[in-house]
């Protein structure tokens, strides 16, 4: 739902570090596949300018990354893959349960009577003759994803379900692969929101080690910014994708039973449905949050991600929090608006980190010269850009402490939607009043 939700809860004070290194190498990385007001706009170009060049130089360090074995692993790749898993032990100190306050607004992010929840993971085990028959035999003709964790199926249940089926590769010898595979079904299993790919279930036969996830027919979103599908996404459809992750990030933060940071948020785990209704997947990096109950602010881990996407201060300390989610939004914030992916090599130098290149161009008063050039210029489009650039301004703080809450990002889009519904309505008719346009790139 989209309802608003005049629930949020503000999150406990924490005052110390939790140390819990990861116990494990990194395995291969790769992808599958409003209540307040926003921003014054009228706030001192100054202030804005001086914030926009601090950004700006905390970007070198974020592509810089310490000269670790962590740092040898980053992905590159924003292709449809199939998920990574990850190697973290799945609790972050201590795993005592959180107050009982805690999921007392579940039911604004989540189903109240999730049957996940109330069963454990072991409930959800396939047959390897449930998986045959749902693939035709991992039939080639089924095959809709490749990467680092596998191959991605299309499958249908007997019930006539359809899922995707992700079939990781058989690593003999990796001792960690099993302890990996049981800490992602573990993170999958006590989730349950509209905005993130549902859990079906999971295998383990011998060495075949399969999870079943919800199908998501229309692709992902860097498919959509890229315009392979044929056409274009206007700006209202992604302030309304910006929205749906805003809220399942928010949910994996505040209202599962431990928080949760997925650590991977990026347009190409974003899938989109046939009425382009955003799902965030792959919890291959995903991992319990500190426990701000013991008064920790932080879990102390190594580095996973993908490049582009990445905090730099989590680069810089190994400190891990839900604002190294917060960062990663930011970025995916300014890829929303400007078309372009996080790093475009092929450019010039200036232009290289997107969102470096934006927050420069934003600061210095030509915002308008970033937008996806396949969207209209209209009143509504640039006042929308405006405030999202102000937005992603935010997220993209070098320091934790600066950037919002992720419920906070979900109520300044709020306020940005309705404004802008209200200029589109005042606008003139054009091309561009429907979800699609036809993919015609103007000269940038």
């Amino acid at each position: 739902m989209r309802s608003r939700n005049s629930g949020y809860r503000s999150r406990s004070s924490r005052s110390s570090a939790i140390q819990t290194p990861d116990r494990f190498a990194e395995s291969p990385c790769s992808a599958y596949s409003s209540s307040s007001s926003s921003h014054n706009s009228s706030s001192g170009r100054n202030l804005v300018a001086i914030a926009a060049r601090t950004v700006a130089g905390a970007f070198v360090g974020c592509f810089t990354p310490p000269e670790t074995n962590s740092s040898k692993n980053f992905r590159y790749s924003d292709e449809l893959k199939a998920p990574s898993v990850f190697s973290d032990a799945s609790g972050a100190g201590s795993q005592t349960k959180r107050g009982s306050n805690r999921g007392s607004n579940r039911s604004i992010y989540g189903n109240s009577n999730s049957s996940i929840r109330t069963r454990e993971p072991g409930s959800f085990k396939f047959t390897i003759a449930e998986i045959y028959k749902a693939t035709r035999n991992f039939s080639p003709t089924f095959k809709i994803g490749q990467g680092g964790f596998g191959t991605v199926y299309k499958g249908q249940l007997e019930d006539g379900t359809l899922v995707a089926i992700k079939r990781a590769k058989k690593s003999v010898g990796d001792k960690h692969l099993g302890v990996e595979f049981q800490s992602e079904i573990r993170a999958l299993a006590q989730i349950e929101h509209l905005s993130l790919v549902k859990f079906y279930g999971f295998l383990e036969h011998e060495d075949e080690r399969i999870v079943v996830v919800e199908y998501v027919p229309n692709g992902t979103l860097r498919q959509h910014l890229d315009c392979i599908h044929g056409s274009v996404l206007d700006l209202a459809a992604r302030l309304d994708i910006a929205i749906d992750v805003a809220h399942a990030v928010t949910y994996l933060h505040m209202y599962t039973d431990h928080p949760i940071i997925h650590r991977d948020i990026k347009s190409s785990n974003i899938l989109l449905t046939e009425n382009l209704r955003a799902k965030v997947a792959d919890f291959g990096f995903a991992r319990l949050a500190a426990d701000s109950d013991s008064g920790a602010t932080h879990v102390s881990t190594q580095v996973k991600g993908t490049a582009g996407y990445l905090d730099p201060e989590y680069l810089r300390t190994y400190q891990l929090t839900e604002k190294s989610d917060v960062y990663s939004f930011g970025v995916l914030l300014v890829e929303l608006v400007t078309g372009r992916r996080p790093i475009e090599s092929k450019r010039e130098l200036k232009e290289r980190i997107t969102a470096r290149w934006a927050i420069k161009k934003f600061s210095d008063g030509d915002a308008i010269s970033i937008l996806d050039p396949r969207l209209d210029q209209s009143n509504a489009n640039n006042f929308a850009l405006e405030k999202i650039l102000e937005l992603a301004l935010q997220c993209l703080a070098p320091h934790r402490k600066n950037r919002p809450e992720m419920r906070r990002c979900a109520e300044i889009l709020w306020s940005i939607r309705k404004d802008y519904r209200e200029l589109s309505a005042s606008d003139p008719p054009s091309l561009s009043s429907t979800s699609f346009r036809s993919c015609i790139i103007r000269e940038e």
